[in-house]
């Protein structure tokens, strides 16, 4: 009989563990009940995939399972209807299982639960045929939040050992299964093996088996609980509060829309700021020299103004209106003179700086208010690298971007302003005096501090395959990749960014400095997986220093630090564009391809950070003893707060962790793809120097490149000034956007830290093997090259793409050309030579290039009017050659040369024929005769030439 209770009488009292029960029964009945449906209505259909069926494959996935067929599919979502019930029953119960006053990982797992139940629920009603994106965006959504819940169940479990025993079985089986499951879906995906999506079912099939095993395991713990239905008849009766009620307090939308808006004005002055080196360089790339604008890189030492005492009071009284004046950047995408355009970006940057630097001096006097605009200037890093994940290294309120080539200026300035208005609502809360008395000369300290982390995070973190193009070495594939690799960068940063907040007083030790520091060397020094480990070590220290230099600097004069951080970050920005323009800057050759100077510049720097903050007057957040001068810091409610808010940026970096899983999963490669003209056995070879993928109205030209590009049916494309992961160049990779767009392998090198103009090939056909060159320049810029063997039609092809030195340096070019020569030469592999040269035809190193010695030869000897670009080749027959005009693309034009594999070579003497006696399949496309479409034409012949 159920008992009494004064509150009233207790209609019914269901067991706890029936929750976790009933939970079991219906899961596993959604999956098995489809399992056998399927198998006995449509066996054949359902172990089908796109390359192979039965007898090769014979036994289904869970997705084609439980997919589009009737009646599989409906008795899989009734029993899913009827599992959410207990499903969510059972997150709220672990959650008051486990809740504990002052701890907010039951907070985080009741959160993570709740999502993911809501994730299950819409890869299981939406399915790949309705909307194939948001079903697979909802599927690694479920799969990355069930890493949090796992461990975060395991971490609060309470103390039952019966529990805790199967609990860590089912997880330590469900994640080792993770690795058989990637290797067998890659053998299908990728290689194409008949079978291997069997073995890959059998191992999805385990764990959904275990992740279901996994929650069941709750049975255990909630054998002490009774739901209780009571009939009270009244009022309450001032009990504790009901569940309801303490949910309530533990997530506040206000604080959670808080911390959004900090986060986005973070991301908004992250996409201002690296907008601006894209932007200056466009002068000087277009003047072909200094031009005077590159002064706008100072743009960023606003924050010296600080140092008057009436500006610095007006400053801090009118902060909503600085915010608000920074956001003209993502207005000056509707500027359209280029120089206008810059100096609105300029004003931008200068606004940004100084209302931020206002900001956190602002708040000096709450430290967990610093601490949490330190968490939205870091997550907005995190943000703005994972929108340019998304959106193929690009950030889509970046002024360079047109609305029509994937840009988001207005809903971005929308959200902006809202953002500004949520985060400055409250008044100032800091006076305009000294915070701490500290020596003098650690403000300058801190100062140096600023800069480092500032410049480490915008120089290699601001883009998420950054590090992994200074590590990248060519084919085979032996490193990391872009996609989808750059999560785990954007992994490293999110936890580092935590671990400097929930544990300052480690990574504010001079131990946290050199492991740091191993991480840069490591990254400086080595290639491949090696090399990008080190990288992601320095991200998660250089995310996990700033909070605690920014926090430190905030005891200063604003201008003493974050002016005077500002101003040696610029230095550190000019260094690093010397290192690699040291032949066209003053002062070049003394820094001369030293990136090992830039990296370990950065480091002092921080370390200068480190030291001042170690010698500082210690705050809570930083750890250490505090004295009478951090009195405002030691309040019982600072601490509350500091629990507070910090969940809320904790779900932001899980949101963006999700959503970047989900866009590596979208972005992987099908490697699938497919040469236009394989009939012919044809292969249409282009050159073509993209001058950074800016074009003179000063837009980004990717879009316009890759239409052309598709439309001349491009199979093998040489790209040169094609290396844009640097600052003044937005850290970009023009590459991944054209490999995805056009279907193609990509190869670039030598990476940015080797301080070329970089070079890249694109390729219909595999790459077998790739070699980055550095070839000899005594005096000049670094030419780079790169050798590649392509697998074309069955027959490897040797293609090489080279950029030679400038007019003023003959000695490195005829140095440059012998190397070359001795390379091409050392192939009797049919080839192909996509190349800048520099020489006129007939004439000096030209006959390097073209000789018994490399073998080659020039596609049309009777093309004179040439300087730049030339197209060379060996052993495979030339068919066609064609130059096409640049529009305002570039600043010079597209050559492109069609050639057959497999047929007796070409041989010299070869007569030009008429395009009508060409097969059809063999010509170049009729839409670029003259006038051409877009300002792209044939152009000097007025139309391609044929060859016998």
């Amino acid at each position: 009989m159920a008992p009494k209770h004064r509150d009233g009488d207790v209609i019914v009292a269901i067991p706890g563990s029936y929750i976790s029960i009933l939970h079991t029964v219906f899961a596993y009945a959604a999956f098995l009940g489809a399992f056998f449906v399927g198998v006995a209505l449509h066996y054949h259909k359902i172990v089908e995939n796109e390359f192979y069926g039965y007898p090769q494959e014979w036994f289904p996935s869970v997705s084609a399972t439980i997919g589009d067929r009737y009646p599989e599919r409906s008795v899989f979502q009734l029993f899913i209807a009827l599992t959410s019930g207990p499903r969510f029953i059972l997150v709220l119960l672990w959650y008051v299982l486990t809740a504990k006053p002052g701890s907010s990982i039951p907070k985080a797992v009741l959160g993570v639960g709740i999502f993911r139940s809501l994730s299950c629920g819409g890869w299981s009603y939406i399915t790949s045929t309705d909307d194939h994106d948001w079903h697979d965006i909802f599927m690694i959504s479920y799969l990355v939040a069930t890493l949090p819940w796992t461990m975060g169940c395991i971490a609060s479990s309470p103390p039952n050992p019966k529990a805790i025993r199967y609990r860590k079985r089912c997880a330590s089986l469900f994640f080792g299964t993770l690795i058989p499951l990637i290797y067998f879906f890659i053998q299908h995906k990728v290689h194409k093996v008949p079978g291997a999506y069997t073995i890959y079912a059998f191992f999805e099939w385990a764990l959904v088996l275990l992740d279901v095993a996994f929650d069941a395991c709750t049975v255990f713990d909630f054998e002490g609980f009774e739901i209780v239905v009571k009939d009270i008849k009244g009022q309450s009766r001032n009990k504790d509060k009901n569940v309801s009620a303490t949910l309530a307090t533990g997530f506040l939308w206000t604080e959670a829309l808080d911390a959004a808006a900090d986060v986005y004005l973070g991301f908004v002055f992250w996409s201002v700021a690296t907008s601006l080196g894209l932007l200056v360089w466009y002068f000087p790339l277009w003047h072909m020299g200094l031009s005077g604008y590159e002064a706008l890189v100072m743009s960023t030492v606003s924050p010296l103004l600080l140092a008057s005492r009436p500006i610095r009071r007006f400053v801090l009284q009118n902060l909503r209106i600085f915010h608000l004046l920074s956001l003209s950047g993502l207005l000056a995408w509707l500027v359209e003179r280029p120089d206008l355009r810059l100096f609105t970006v300029g004003f931008a940057v200068s606004m940004a700086c100084l209302s931020w630097s206002a900001t956190f001096y602002s708040e000096r006097s709450q430290w967990y208010r610093v601490e949490a605009r330190a968490l939205g200037f870091g997550i907005g890093l995190i943000a703005s690298s994972v929108a340019k994940f998304a959106f193929q290294t690009n950030n889509p309120i970046w002024p360079a971007i047109k609305p029509e080539d994937g840009g988001w200026h207005k809903l971005g300035l929308l959200l902006a302003v809202l953002s500004v208005l949520r985060s400055t609502r409250h008044p100032v809360s800091g006076s305009d005096g000294p915070s701490a008395r500290s020596k003098p000369g650690f403000s300058y300290l801190a100062g140096l501090g600023l800069a480092g982390v500032i410049f480490a995070m915008h120089y290699l973190f601001s883009d998420s395959s950054t590090i992994i193009s200074w590590v990248w070495d060519g084919y085979p594939v032996r490193g990391p990749l872009a996609v989808p690799h750059g999560v785990y960068t954007l992994l490293a940063m999110s936890a580092g960014t935590m671990a400097g907040v929930f544990y300052p007083s480690l990574v504010s030790t001079w131990t946290a400095f050199g492991v740091g520091s191993l991480g840069a060397a490591v990254l400086t020094t080595r290639m491949n997986w090696l090399g990008f480990y080190g990288g992601l070590l320095l991200a998660a220290y250089v995310m996990a220093i700033s909070p605690a230099l920014i926090s430190n600097a905030v005891k200063y004069g604003p201008a003493s630090t974050f002016g005077f951080g500002f101003l040696m970050y610029n230095i550190m920005v000019l260094f690093s564009v010397w290192v690699v323009a040291y032949a066209f800057v003053p002062g070049g050759p003394l820094v001369r391809e030293r990136t090992d100077w830039v990296m370990l510049a950065t480091m002092l720097l921080i370390g200068a950070g480190v030291f001042s903050a170690n010698l500082s007057p210690k705050n809570p957040n930083l750890g250490g003893r505090s004295n009478k001068s951090s009195a405002p810091y030691n309040s019982n409610n600072a601490v509350a707060q500091q629990r507070r808010h910090r969940p809320y940026y904790a779900y932001i970096l899980l949101a963006l962790q999700v959503l970047a899983a989900s866009t590596a999963y979208l972005r992987f490669p099908a490697y699938s793809y497919t040469p236009h003209h394989p009939s012919s056995q044809l292969i249409t070879a282009g050159i073509w120097t993209i001058h950074f993928s800016i074009d003179s109205p000063m837009h980004d030209s990717r879009y316009r490149m890759s239409t052309l590009l598709r439309e001349l049916e491009i199979d093998v494309i040489g790209l040169l000034e094609s290396d844009l992961q640097r600052i003044i160049m937005g850290n970009r990779d023009v590459t991944q956007f054209f490999s995805e767009e056009l279907g193609m392998y990509a190869d670039y090198g030598p990476g940015p830290n080797k301080n070329t103009w970089g070079a890249a090939l694109l390729s219909k056909f595999p790459i077998v093997n790739s070699t980055h060159h550095l070839l000899p320049s005594p005096v000049g810029e670094l030419a780079p090259a790169i050798a590649a063997t392509i697998d074309a039609y069955g027959t490897l092809v040797d293609v090489y793409v080279f950029h030679s030195g400038q007019e003023e340096d003959p000695e490195d070019r005829r140095q440059q050309s012998e190397y070359l020569a001795d390379l091409m030469g050392s192939s009797d592999r049919p080839a192909i030579l996509l190349s800048y040269l520099v020489l006129k035809p007939g004439e000096g190193n030209y006959n390097t290039y073209v000789s018994e010695r490399s073998g080659m030869r020039d596609i049309d000897p009777s093309d004179w009017d040439r300087w730049c670009e030339y197209i060379l080749y060996k052993n495979v027959k030339r068919t066609a050659y064609a130059r096409v005009s640049r529009d305002s693309i570039t600043d010079t034009e597209l050559q492109v040369g069609k050639f057959q594999v497999g047929l007796p070579p070409h041989q010299v003497g070869g007569e030009m024929v008429e395009e009508g006696v060409v097969p059809e399949d063999m010509r170049f496309p009729a839409l670029f005769m003259p006038p051409g479409v877009r300002g792209h034409a044939y152009h000097v012949f007025d139309q391609p030439r044929y060859f016998a």
